[in-house]
């Protein structure tokens, strides 16, 4: 099975998306799943992401691909899953027989789902205040970074934090509504395949 997942942003999102969708996919049932990140074209911010024509030809370009996952983060948009739905169907035409598209939007930027992997967080956070903040890269991602001393590191931490994350995926799926629900949505087409 291959998987394409496209990012809002490759660049840093890749290097925690990549692993944790491979342990999903495991956790799926699915451990052999050829799991890639969408580099051509790259998409450059959340506008381009929802643009359906722009998706579209993604579907086109990789008529390979059987699930094609869309990873955004929700930047405190409380309409952005409608806007997700509504993408879905535009692009449902597009899709190759058995194949789909599905798009979930982080809570409230992907880089909180590697903070939900892992096991050291400083014990004064919150977890219901990591996930609400309104910017919690700048706030609690990066800082964590710091604290860990892996700024210097390769893409400054995201590749380290986004495979040890995955380690942790039941962690991940525990705290992150948004994960467990994408996971049950790709049990859901698995399950209605011939």
């Amino acid at each position: 099975m291959n998987v394409l997942i496209i990012p809002e942003n490759h660049k840093r999102d890749q290097y925690i998306l990549k692993p944790i969708i491979e342990s999903m996919m495991a956790s799926v049932g699915r451990p052999s799943a050829h799991v890639r990140v969408c580099q051509n074209p790259t998409l450059r911010g959340i506008s381009q992401a929802m643009d359906s024509e722009r998706i579209r030809s993604i579907i086109g370009q990789y008529r390979q691909v059987h699930l094609f996952l869309l990873c955004v983060d929700r930047d405190d948009n409380n309409g952005r899953r409608a806007l997700l739905d509504a993408l879905e169907d535009k692009c449902a035409p597009g899709l190759k027989a058995g194949a789909t598209l599905l798009a979930e939007h982080a809570h409230q930027e992907i880089e909180v789902w590697a903070l939900a992997g892992m096991q050291d967080l400083p014990s004064h956070w919150k977890w219901p205040d990591v996930r609400s903040a309104r910017d919690p890269k700048e706030h609690y991602f990066e800082p964590y970074v710091r604290q860990r001393g892996l700024q210097l590191s390769p893409e400054n931490g995201y590749t380290i934090l986004g495979k040890e994350a995955a380690t942790n995926y039941k962690s991940i799926r525990g705290r992150c509504e948004e994960v467990k629900n994408l996971e049950t949505r790709i049990q859901q087409w698995l399950a209605s395949r011939p």
